[in-house]
């Protein structure tokens, strides 16, 4: 299953280890995903998404402001 989230799209990048002398190594850099059930404002339904941590505080901030949203029309997937 894919790393990635849903709504920001983000996922796995490539990178480099660099050590004191320099050398580079492979290494990803993954983000921090979570699995989550949340109640969709628009139909009142609940939805499981994958979203990352930044993804999670934008939809609390969004909650808190009363703004609506609808994570169907969000969604990148």
């Amino acid at each position: 299953m894919p790393r990635i989230c849903t709504i920001t799209g983000k996922k796995t990048i490539s990178g480099q280890n660099v050590s004191h002398s320099q050398v580079k190594t492979k290494r990803t850099f993954k983000p921090n995903i979570q699995s989550k059930r949340l109640l969709n404002p628009a139909t009142g339904t609940m939805m499981r998404v994958k979203l990352s941590t930044a993804a999670l505080r934008t939809l609390k901030k969004w909650q808190a402001e009363g703004k609506m949203y609808d994570l169907r029309k969000i969604t990148k997937m």
